[in-house]
């Protein structure tokens, strides 16, 4: 309790000290990056930053339209124990000769921008020219989830995972290994280092599968976490006892050290500071992987919002609890695999798939948007002839084998009830539709002065993440 307490002081000191920083020096705005895996976190970062420094296709940010924002360059970020984003090997990595996605994040980066910034207001004439400071805050998507966990005993969270993964054919052979398991028995570490590496092996197949809960993230990404008994546990069934040196019983003591130390410091150290949050998913991927993936996705997203610390900041609040996420956009990656005519279709999912977690931080007080994007555009758009009728279509140079295709991916429903009812319902797949995604490789690129990428709706995100304070 007590180093509870003085987290929550040690951040709210370090939150009003920013508040007071922004308000009569240079202004700070605290931008973090999350999603799931395979959302896009490194692409929308470097085309976010791209086009901020290049705003030639940026018509939707207000501060750029009209003419204020003089400079952006990037400098040095204040933290120096957290790696720097690195995005000028990310922006040569889409736009050379030979254009592929970066790989994907694997631990925490941020990225310093700076804007020179002619305020609005009254007295701005006589004020001068600003400096803004933008502080991109990227972390792995596989640690966002494990944010869930904070508030779940051992015993909660394996009740909940076997309970969820029941269904799933794939998670199988580790519910019969978990199910045969004697928790009642005398601890063996080669016993519990066994049931780990199943579990990260049913891991490993979920997220190929589709599915987004694969808690703890560590298991997937340990780095030098790798073999410590952090990462040698699993959820099991509980048996009738629990005596002291028991399977259960040094089960639940690494999963609460996991808590303690893995995921307590990365809340404290990196998420709880940021005040504007973008959520990306992958919902076309969820949508193609079946009803199944579309309702684990939905589940996934409610559960941790809470965790974004959701609320409007200001002097006192900051000061009593730290920061608090003022506004929170859930995105729709990968818009350009559709026709722009199926983009609101897109828009009306996502937001129907977040119903409930949007409700919940609108009664918090922060604002949220959603909106369907692509960071860096890999297709072009053409309409195509079958049976008569025009098909739109997208077309783009495919990732596994370098040719130009043109893919339709299939109609989304425009009322989405036909997803999110069969979702709910736990169907193993969609009745009367077939979804297909392909994966296309970046365009090949040819930029004009101060154009940064292609993109779709970045500037609309922009916007709303950062207008204000620009």
């Amino acid at each position: 309790m007590i180093s509870g307490l003085a987290d929550g002081l040690t951040r709210g000191v370090e939150g009003a000290f920013a508040s007071l920083s922004g308000a009569f020096f240079e202004p700070v705005i605290r931008l973090g990056v999350t999603g799931l895996a395979r959302s896009g976190k490194t692409i929308f970062i470097t085309g976010l930053v791209a086009n901020l420094m290049n705003r030639g296709r940026m018509p939707q940010l207000s501060a750029a339209t009209e003419g204020r924002i003089s400079a952006a360059w990037l400098q040095p970020q204040p933290h120096d124990t957290v790696a720097r984003f690195d995005f000028e090997s990310y922006l040569a990595s889409i736009s050379g000769d030979d254009p592929r996605w970066p790989h994907s994040t694997r631990t925490v980066s941020e990225l310093r921008l700076s804007f020179r910034v002619q305020p609005l207001g009254l007295f701005a004439g006589l004020a001068g020219p600003r400096t803004v400071h933008l502080d991109i805050v990227d972390y792995p998507g596989e640690w966002l989830m494990d944010l869930a966990l904070m508030d779940k005993s051992y015993a909660e969270w394996s009740a909940a995972t076997l309970e969820r993964i029941a269904p799933r054919s794939h998670a199988a052979d580790w519910l019969a290994l978990a199910r045969a398991e004697d928790a009642a028995a005398r601890f063996d570490e080669g016993r519990a280092q066994t049931l780990a590496a199943a579990f990260t092996a049913y891991l490993q197949a979920a997220r190929d599968a589709g599915f987004s809960d694969c808690t703890p993230g560590r298991f997937l990404m340990p780095g030098d976490l790798a073999g410590s008994p952090a990462l040698t546990f699993a959820p099991l069934p509980p048996p009738a006892t629990t005596p002291r040196g028991s399977l259960w019983r040094e089960m639940e003591r690494r999963y609460d050290a996991y808590k303690r130390q893995v995921v307590k410091p990365f809340f404290r150290d990196h998420f709880a500071r940021v005040d504007r949050q973008v959520v990306l998913v992958d919902a076309l991927g969820a949508i193609h992987a079946g009803p199944q993936a579309v309702e684990d996705l939905r589940r996934t997203m409610s559960e941790v919002l809470m965790a974004f610390r959701p609320g409007a900041n200001d002097l006192l609040s900051s000061l009593i609890r730290g920061n608090r996420v003022e506004k929170i956009l859930f995105a729709a990656t990968k818009a350009d695999h559709l026709h722009h005519s199926q983009h609101p279709r897109l828009t009306a999912i996502m937001e129907a798939m977040l119903r409930d977690a949007r409700d919940r931080a609108d009664f918090a007080g922060a604002k949220t948007a959603a909106m369907a994007i692509s960071s860096v555009r890999a297709t072009v758009e053409e309409e195509v002839e079958r049976g008569g009728q025009m098909i739109p279509c997208v077309r783009g140079r495919l990732i596994s084998t370098g040719r130009m295709a043109t893919m339709y991916a299939g109609e989304l429903p425009a009322d989405p009830a036909r997803l999110m009812a069969p979702a709910r319902e736990g169907a193993e797949r969609w009745l009367d539709a077939d979804y297909q995604v392909m994966g296309f490789a970046p365009a090949r690129q040819t930029l004009a002065p101060g154009d940064g990428p292609p993109h779709i709706r970045l500037d609309r995100a922009a916007e709303f993440l950062i207008g204000d304070r620009l």
